[in-house]
């Protein structure tokens, strides 16, 4: 599989500010990659480094193979790494011509563009009329324009409302649908889990992980039990038991992370031996959220 972008120990010091730590991760063609991490964890600088607009300090990265050069790449790259500056009087078949002049592409694409993220019938409507989302979903039409093997974002839904965050979401997957490989960076775990097949999780510039979403998810999962009296009885006897890694008591439940395959007939027959009977008995695969609490604790 290519190879659209490899990135090896990349390093960016803003005086005593260490944003991007030594940072290396591939993105190979076809999938969508997030970069995960809170705000100011370094995912636009390293953005910024990629597409030319920021100088890195140290190390390296290499587009499609190594093949062209950055300037070249980046013509067959889409980006959106801030927030959409159109003409507010101008419509957004006026502002996206514009584009194409700057870019000095054809006009061919934008009716086809706009009707990917479903603008088309605001075609003719000037910018300054559109919501928040619908300003986000012109700036996704016009990175698109050049049909780029590779769409850039960063926080792509970020201040907009439920219904704006579903449409670019929607968007987002429908665009990798075709092809397209996509990376994009949040602050989001909801986010990654539901829009990327792979993540990179980094924090204060490090890398924590690098891989596919499924595979950060995937271990022997987690119990979420409840008990109507004697909730430490219950802690006390899990806590003994071979296979609970960890326990913790939350709203209630008490949550017990597995370190190896156990059904829940196997943990309600250890229990009523011991005199505890259940009144609630969940097992659940671990969330995004969960595994990535597990890594940032654990790096901490």
């Amino acid at each position: 599989m290519e190879t659209i972008l490899s990135i090896k120990n990349l390093d960016k010091r803003f005086g005593n500010i260490h944003a991007v730590n030594n940072l290396s991760f591939d993105i190979k063609k076809g999938n969508v990659y997030g970069i995960l991490g809170p705000n100011g964890s370094g995912k636009s600088t390293t953005l910024g480094i990629i597409l030319n607009v920021v100088n890195k300090t140290s190390g390296e990265f290499s587009w499609f193979d190594g093949k062209l050069s950055t300037h070249q790449a980046l013509k067959k790259v889409g980006a959106i790494i801030e927030r959409p500056n159109f003409y507010p009087y101008m419509t957004a078949i006026q502002n996206l011509e514009l584009v194409c002049k700057i870019k000095e592409i054809p006009y061919n694409k934008i009716e086809e563009k706009l009707k990917t993220v479903n603008l088309f019938e605001r075609k003719n409507s000037k910018f300054k009329t559109y919501s928040l989302g619908m300003k986000q979903r012109l700036a996704i039409a016009s990175a698109l324009l050049n049909d780029p093997e590779i769409l850039i974002l960063d926080e792509p839904t970020n201040g907009l409302d439920p219904q704006g965050i579903h449409e670019i979401r929607k968007i987002i997957k429908d665009i990798a649908a075709q092809g397209t490989t996509i990376l994009l960076a949040s602050h989001l775990l909801d986010e990654v889990e539901k829009v990327c097949s792979h993540v990179v999780v980094i924090r204060e510039g490090i890398k924590l992980y690098s891989g596919s979403v499924d595979e950060m998810t995937a271990s022997h999962g987690l119990f979420e039990l409840k008990v109507a009296t004697d909730s430490d009885k219950l802690m006390e006897i899990l806590s003994i038991y071979d296979g609970i890694s960890s326990l913790k008591n939350e709203e209630e439940l008490i949550i017990a992370t597995l370190n190896k395959q156990i059904s829940a007939s196997e943990i309600n027959n250890y229990l009523f031996k011991n005199g505890i009977i259940l009144s609630h008995l969940v097992k659940r695969k671990p969330s995004l959220e969960q595994q990535f609490l597990t890594l940032t604790n654990n790096k901490s």
